[in-house]
């Protein structure tokens, strides 16, 4: 370990320069700027030390387009003899910047041991974590065996589509042992998978009159106030009911939850700049998102029934009531096993870093985990990174250059322990 320690000591500089660099493209999702340019960084850096550099588009994914192409990088060292092969995942989208920045949100700043920026925590620094690693370890033990990738991968915070699902169903994981995603889930926890989400929308139809004869229509903004109070009434308390036994974290999130994301109804929304008055109509269509997170012990036709229930309760209450449901988005729980190698190798790993037994978590949300799991059959994959978790997505986010060396150090360790003891 000293060794590797060392080498690893010796790349602060680089790391800080490396994620500084990373910070200071700004691969906006959405709607995908800057995609092909981090991935020809990243081959510029990685290609001239001996790894293959394979660029692929995800043609026809969600979002791809000639002006925005959804643009991933896989980088692969094999080493000198047959083993396993690592694979670290990172995204390399981040999302909007938001209000209250006192920072140059693409700036990179260096201020003390954190470095500031929009991707900062979520999660470039966990890329430029695990590439000095990789970089690392392959500089302490040249004739390794098995081999490394490194991938840096495309709207993983729209659903992934365009990054990891699309490498999966192309078979990029089918050769791949163990998965490590770089996520800001902090240095001393191993994140074992997610909750499950469904997105649906939900629509209540009326009809449509004059307004000031509402009674000759029919409101399916009132409509849709009855879903809201049977939702109230019956759903939320019924959903705080439900605990899981996964790890999951804030312990709020252990039980299941539902989110309204928006509701609209009536007439369109106007321009800023409108300065007349809507007209004025009944509205026969009222929309609202919901986003229902669910337990591993929970079964998504079970999920999507009980808001079947609900809504069915509210026509039995009001007889002109009708209403329509579209799914949008689901995803079943995922959760690797706890005596899974990369699990107890990290684990084994951090006690030897950091001096602690590692912490076992479950996100709250989902991550590109569910790719690797679901379509690419691969049950031997945790998300561990640098970074607070709580910071992603924040004004003023930042990352720790002390917590990147100690997760670098971390997952180095990894690759001795899967790399270095096989024939």
């Amino acid at each position: 370990m000293t060794d590797l320690k060392a080498a690893i000591d010796a790349r602060r500089e680089a790391l800080i320069a490396l994620t500084q660099d990373l910070i200071r493209i700004p691969t906006l999702n959405p709607p995908g700027r800057h995609y092909r340019d981090i991935c020809d960084y990243l081959e510029a850096r990685m290609a001239p030390q001996g790894w293959d550099c394979e660029l692929v588009r995800a043609h026809g994914t969600p979002g791809d387009s000639e002006e925005f192409p959804r643009w991933n990088i896989v980088a692969r060292r094999k080493g000198s003899r047959p083993g396993d092969c690592v694979h670290f995942n990172s995204h390399h989208d981040v999302v909007e910047v938001g209000h209250g920045w006192t920072r140059d949100p693409f700036g990179g700043e260096l201020d003390g041991d954190k470095i500031y920026g929009r991707g900062a925590c979520d999660m470039k620094g966990g890329l430029a974590a695990s590439i000095i690693a990789a970089e690392a370890f392959v500089a302490t033990h040249p004739d390794h065996a098995g081999s490394i990738e490194i991938s840096a991968t495309a709207d993983e915070e729209s659903g992934g589509y365009g990054g990891v699902a699309y490498l999966a169903s192309q078979g990029a994981f089918a050769h791949v042992q163990h998965v490590i995603i770089p996520e800001p889930l902090h240095k001393d926890r191993i994140c074992l998978g997610h909750r499950g989400v469904w997105w649906a929308e939900i629509e209540t139809q009326g009809r449509i009159a004059h307004g000031s004869m509402p009674f000759l229509g029919d409101c399916a903004v009132r409509h849709m106030g009855a879903v809201l109070e049977e939702m109230e009434a019956t759903l939320w308390p019924l959903l705080a009911s439900k605990h899981t036994e996964m790890p999951v974290i804030p312990e709020g999130a252990r039980s299941s939850t539902l989110n309204i994301n928006s509701i609209h109804g009536g007439a369109a929304e106007q321009a800023a700049d409108f300065t007349g008055l809507p007209a004025p109509c009944v509205p026969d269509r009222c929309r609202i998102i919901i986003d229902r997170r669910f337990l591993i012990e929970e079964d998504l036709r079970d999920v999507k029934a009980e808001v079947t229930a609900l809504l069915e309760r509210v026509k039995a209450q009001r007889p002109s009531f009708r209403y329509e449901v579209r799914d949008l988005f689901e995803v079943v729980p995922s959760m690797t096993d706890k005596d899974a190698p990369v699990v107890r190798t990290t684990a084994a790993a951090i006690q030897r870093v950091l001096g602690r037994e590692a912490g076992y978590v479950v996100s709250p949300g989902t991550y590109d985990q569910k790719h690797i799991d679901r379509i690419g059959k691969l049950k031997n994959c945790i998300a561990y990174g640098p970074g607070v978790l709580d910071l992603a997505h924040q004004p003023d986010e930042w990352i720790g250059v002390t917590d990147m060396l100690d997760s670098a150090k971390v997952m180095a360790l990894v690759l001795e322990d899967l790399l270095l003891g096989q024939p």
